[in-house]
Order: C-alpha cells, then sequence, then structure tokens
C-alpha cells in the first residue's frame, strides 16, 4: 500500500500531507511514511468505543504515537473527530484529551507542542470554520482554533543544507523513455539537475535528470523537500526502495554490526542475547539480532552499572550489539551493509526503529560512526 501523498496552503504555510495507512498489517508502510514527516496530525475517532479499542494496551494510537516520536517528529495536533456520533458531547472530548495527555508526555511530547482540536470531518465542521448547524453545537462550548488555523502555527524544523546530501529512497518507478523516477523526502543537502549521484548499498551512480517538487519542475530541491527525481545512466536494477542518494565524494556510511545504547519499556518477554528482530530505517526492512548484551547503563549518566547481564526487563537501561541477518541460505553467505549515518551528523539518517513478532520494540540513535557505533534504542511496549 502506497502512502497518499497531497498539499494544501494556509495563510502562512505551505503543508504536504502524507497519509499513512492506520491499520496493523501496514505499519511498516506507515514507518515509511513517518519518517518523511515533520509533524504530526493524529486523528481519533470519538465514537463509543472507538477510541478505546485503539488506545488500549496493543492499540494502534499508542504505537502510532511511539512510532513518529521515534522518527524525530516533536509536533502533533490531535484532531479528535467523529464527535458528532456522540452529539458534540464536551465531556467525551474532555475523557480522551485527558487520556491521551499523559501518555503524550510519557512517549517525549512536550505539552507546548501538542494541540488537540474537536471535529467533524464529513460535515466539514471545525477543520476551516465553525458554520453549519452542528458548528452551532460544537460552539456552545467550543471557542479555539481550527484545524487550519493549528496546521498554520507549525513550527518548520531546522533544513541542514550545508550538509552533504542525502536522499533515502520510498519508491522506484518507470520514468519516460529511458529515465526511472524515485521519490522521497531529502535529509540533508541539496540535490541539483545534471548531478551525478552514488547510490548506497553499492558502487552505482546516476545523473538527475528532472526533479518535481509538489508536482512543479524544479532545478534544485533542498534538505526537507518530498522530491520525485527521474535518473539517467544508471541500471534500474540499481534503485531500490531503502538505497540512499549521495554524492560520490561525500558517501554515507554502511555498517553491519551496532552497538547500542537502550533503555526497555514494558515489554513482556524480556531481551535476550541472540534475540531475533527487524530494523526499520525510513523505507528500508532489514532483519538483525540482538547479538549481544553488553552492559546495564546508569540512565542520567550513562555510565556503566553490570557487565553483560543475562537478559533485559522492562525499565533497564542496557547496551547491547546489533549484527544484520541475511535471508539467504550458503556457508559464506554474509548480510549486506546498509548505509546509516551518526544521529549528530545526520539526525534524519541517525535513526531506526525495532520490531520483534509484529509489534515494534524499539527505536534508536545512531551515536557513533560505524564499524565502532553506538545506537541508541528506546524499547517500548506496544503489540500490533
Amino acid at each position: 500500500m502506497d502512502i497518499a501523498l497531497q498539499s494544501l496552503t494556509t495563510p502562512h504555510r505551505q503543508v504536504t500531507i502524507l497519509d499513512a495507512p492506520g491499520h496493523k498489517d501496514f505499519i511498516p508502510n506507515m514507518i515509511s511514511g513517518a519518517s518523511q514527516a515533520d509533524c504530526a496530525l493524529l486523528v481519533v475517532d470519538a465514537s463509543t468505543g472507538e477510541f478505546e479499542a485503539g488506545f488500549d494496551r496493543g492499540g494502534q494510537t499508542r504505537e502510532h504515537l511511539l512510532l513518529v516520536r521515534s522518527l524525530g517528529v516533536s509536533q502533533v495536533i490531535v484532531a479528535i473527530n467523529k464527535l458528532d456520533m456522540v452529539q458534540w458531547d464536551k465531556d467525551r472530548y474532555d475523557d480522551i484529551c485527558s487520556l491521551l495527555r499523559p501518555f503524550l508526555v510519557q512517549s517525549g511530547f512536550q505539552p507546548s507542542k501538542t494541540k488537540y482540536v474537536p471535529v467533524g470531518a464529513v460535515q466539514g465542521v471545525n477543520l476551516v470554520s465553525l458554520g453549519g448547524d452542528d458548528g452551532k453545537l460544537l460552539k456552545q462550548w467550543y471557542t479555539g482554533p481550527t484545524l487550519v488555523d493549528l496546521l498554520d502555527v507549525l513550527e518548520p524544523p531546522r533544513r541542514d543544507i550545508a550538509a552533504p546530501l542525502r536522499i533515502p529512497i520510498a519508491n522506484v518507478f518507470k520514468g519516460t523513455g529511458s529515465t526511472t523516477g524515485i521519490s522521497g523526502r531529502i535529509c540533508a543537502g541539496v540535490v541539483q539537475v545534471g548531478e551525478k549521484l552514488q547510490i548506497l548499498p553499492g558502487d552505482e551512480t546516476g545523473v538527475v535528470k528532472q526533479i518535481f517538487v509538489e508536482e512543479e519542475p524544479k532545478p534544485w530541491a533542498a534538505a526537507g523537500d518530498n522530491v520525485t527525481i527521474y535518473m539517467t545512466a544508471v541500471d534500474p536494477l540499481h534503485l531500490n526502495i531503502g538505497s540512499v542518494l549521495c554524492p560520490p565524494n561525500a558517501p554515507v556510511p554502511l555498517a553491519t554490526i551496532f552497538t547500542a545504547r537502550i533503555i526497555v519499556f514494558d515489554i513482556q518477554v524480556p531481551i535476550t542475547a541472540g534475540a531475533s528482530v527487524e530494523l526499520f530505517h525510513h523505507s528500508r526492512d532489514q532483519p538483525a539480532t540482538v547479538s549481544r548484551l553488553l552492559a546495564t547503563v546508569d540512565r542520567a549518566s550513562g555510565n556503566v552499572v553490570k557487565k553483560n547481564p543475562r537478559f533485559l526487563t522492562k525499565g533497564t537501561p542496557a547496551e547491547v550489539q546489533i549484527t544484520l541477518r541475511t535471508t539467504a541460505t550458503g556457508p559464506s553467505v554474509t548480510a549486506r551493509p546498509i548505509p546509516l549515518e551518526t544521529f549528530s551528523a545526520n539526525r534524519d539518517m541517525g535513526r531506526v526503529l525495532i520490531r520483534r513478532g509484529g509489534e515494534t520494540i524499539a527505536a534508536g540513535e545512531l551515536t557513533l560512526s560505524p564499524p565502532h557505533s553506538i545506537l541508541t534504542l528506546i524499547f517500548n511496549r506496544h503489540r500490533t
């Protein structure tokens, strides 16, 4: 399932909306979409029983909030929808807000960057205005901003245009003539028409023939732009989802083994050496193993508390080693290294997510360059 993309203009912002699927079977697609986002718009269903189903332990509302925060999103708008199904009941709206607030703080969202808005999407109530008969019912107790008002005051993040170019590929498709199209979000740097780029992993290169931003042709694009690029002089077989485009003279580091600093939350099964997991980096899904439990550490100082623990339970900060796996068989088959970068060098390229058994259990930040890298991971408790 693809990520739907649409644009809208508010008085002070040009907003690109990435509509990611919410069903648990499409969490990898949701991760791909969230990794391209600056802010989050979470739409929850206020109708009887529906919010509770999504917010109870194992629900998708919880997992989606943890995913977007782990991927660096710090601003979130919570649109509480379908209030018309409960007769625009203020108590229902207040109850949902009161349940979400502590969880959002626990997940790492600052209250000052979290906004709530009641809406009725089908009737168009409080999206742009409070007009209509349903709007009159809402106005009896709500006088705050509309959804568009909140979108209009979102803070644009800092764009790292001076760093080397980094474009993780989210999609690949056939272009016109001899071109091959790719889409993705520029994590850093600037790309120009005519530029030669390297594709990692691998040693293939290609030339940028066309750049489109918001479906408009452009001579160049910069960090933060969601782009479609048509390339020539490249074998399409070497353009894969999850690969990264970069300058040949400033390639992304490749690695197969990482040392990770983790914080275990409320997972049901303890973490042990040899645990099989899935590593997600932008749109790449890579089998991996927690190969070693190196130490438990003090959460505040980072100092080692105990070396070589037998297992890790909830609330335990620790350092572990993560090793990539391959699904191929054979005595000499090894995992192919993947492009990763330190969090300090590139915040977007330095983040990963970890899943196990259909559950997102970790998020992380790469803090030292491969091959001697430390990957900071946060283990969480939510099931799909």
